[in-house]
């Protein structure tokens, strides 16, 4: 189902945005704007998912240590993909600590929900996702299962990229990433039970790990 077109189409995404980091590191000004245009969608929905409303000044504080860092980078478009997200992940806990708060479920908006996957199942698991339902759904998965499910599906990394950011073993990752997927479409596919959340004695938001 597509299979073939959406990693092509993610790699030629990937190859631009290796292209513009590496004339970005040159001083290419314009370069650092084009990378920035391609990255900010899905680590501001990625941000959302673990600081809410913050998610805009966490993702700005993010890019002055990205921009101050980029000379010290060193990998392809796929790999930036990665450092970037670790290090707004790194900037959501520093305010999460700050704030003394949970991180609270994400309220994506639809153009970053439909950026692609590269399985049918996240494409059935997302296809009919409002916002509203996504918050609903997300905040009923384990922690780990949601940010699985953000850094693979809203960011698009793929699974060994997720297992650095969150520091898990590649097949941990995988494992969450398929249970999040798997909750949210059996989700969708019952609608009486739609707003119940899960039944299991999991964790009920993203703020609480197993």
């Amino acid at each position: 189902m597509g299979q073939g077109r959406e990693p092509r189409r993610q790699q030629a995404r990937d190859g631009e945005l290796g292209a513009a980091v590496a004339r970005a590191q040159d001083g290419d000004e314009s370069a650092f704007a084009v990378a920035y245009r391609i990255v900010q969608p899905g680590l501001l929905g990625y941000l959302r998912g673990l600081v809410g409303e913050d998610a805009e000044d966490v993702a700005s504080d993010a890019w002055l240590e990205i921009a101050r860092d980029l000379g010290r980078f060193k990998g392809d478009g796929a790999g930036f993909r990665g450092w970037t997200a670790t290090i707004a992940r790194h900037r959501a806990l520093d305010h999460l600590r700050r704030q003394r708060v949970r991180p609270r479920g994400t309220a994506l908006e639809q153009d970053v929900l439909e950026l692609p996957g590269p399985h049918s199942t996240y494409e059935q698991a997302l296809e009919s996702l409002s916002t509203e339902r996504a918050l609903a759904l997300l905040r009923g998965l384990p922690r780990d299962q949601a940010e699985a499910v953000l850094l693979r599906v809203v960011v698009g990394l793929d699974g060994p990229a997720v297992a650095r950011v969150l520091g898990k073993r590649p097949g941990a990752v995988r494992t969450a990433a398929y249970r999040g997927l798997k909750r949210l479409a059996r989700q969708l596919g019952a609608q009486d039970a739609a707003d119940a959340g899960v039944t299991d004695d999991g964790p009920r938001t993203l703020g609480e790990s197993k």
